[in-house]
């Protein structure tokens, strides 16, 4: 290590090429040998390149000429030839293919490595229905109950906010279903209560925050469920505001839903660790939810 050296302040020998080091004509100066080390050889190469393409593209002038000159005598020249030199030019069609065949390999490979073309993603943009317009309907209280199962050869839909789904293809729907109850209607209230025998109304009056979060939970799991599929929206009569909330089906829960102990607690924050049990209650029943439905 010569180099080290000159750090020591030592003056460095010259660096002097062994004559036994094979050596060639330098391509870009006359009269001038370069030794064919490893640091010359991309430049060799590169020389070597060039020099090969000149040669093709001076073949392809002479029988570019010989065409010309057959065609001027009125004789066939035959096809054009492409000059062989020529860089390609990537254009649109290029780009297309390429995305094509990235396609047609990330497909293939999930469907080897996975068993699904999709690399098992069952979301909403692998939906058809996403893509594909759908002919939506405006339902009245009294049409959409028609769709509750108990008529043979309909489709089974349900609302909730009043949006509706076609869920004919969930068993727990079908007459005798758990889930049957919510055919036919906008129970809403029953997504974020749990009170599904007494709460099958779209009234969302007097919810917790939780319970309305529970209910856009359901909206989503409907919304990009692959079997299920939205069909219109459902047209409610206003809602009298001097009516009666309806009661929760637990009576606990009714008294920790009341407007006093409803404040208390957004006046009042939760401690972290009531706060993480929660959310792993809440995440545990929704998990809980989605596998029966």
């Amino acid at each position: 290590m010569s180099w080290l050296k000159g750090l020591s302040g030592e003056p460095v020998e010259p660096y002097v090429e062994p004559a036994s080091t094979p050596k060639v004509d330098d391509p870009a100066i006359p009269n001038r040998k370069v030794s064919t080390k490893q640091a010359n050889k991309p430049f060799l190469s590169h020389k070597n390149y060039r020099n090969k393409q000149d040669r093709l593209h001076n073949e392809w002038l002479a029988r570019k000429q010989a065409r010309d000159e057959k065609i001027a005598r009125g004789e066939d020249g035959g096809p054009e030839e492409r000059d062989p030199t020529a860089e390609v030019e990537i254009g649109a069609l290029s780009v297309l293919k390429f995305l094509l065949y990235t396609v047609v390999i990330v497909l293939l490979s999930g469907k080897f490595l996975t068993g699904s073309y999709l690399w098992e993603y069952e979301g909403r943009w692998a939906q058809l229905k996403t893509y594909w317009p759908s002919d939506q309907r405006l339902f009245s209280e009294r049409l959409l109950a028609e769709f509750d199962g108990s008529r043979p050869g309909r489709p089974i839909y349900l609302a909730i906010d009043g949006d509706v789904y076609d869920v004919s293809k969930g068993k727990s729907y079908q007459p005798g279903g758990s889930y049957h109850i919510l055919t036919g209607v906008d129970a809403a209230r029953a997504f974020g209560t749990g009170c599904f025998k007494t709460h099958r109304t779209h009234d969302m009056r007097g919810l917790t925050e939780s319970e309305l979060k529970g209910i856009a939970h359901w909206k989503a799991f409907y919304e990009d469920h692959k079997d299920y599929f939205k069909v219109g929206r459902v047209s409610h009569p206003p809602i009298d505001p001097a009516s009666p909330i309806p009661e929760h089906c637990n009576s606990k829960k009714q008294d920790d839903s009341s407007p006093r102990k409803d404040t208390d607690e957004r006046v009042k924050p939760a401690s972290p660790k009531s706060g993480e049990k929660i959310k792993k209650k809440d995440a545990k029943e929704k998990g809980k939810d989605r596998e029966e439905l």
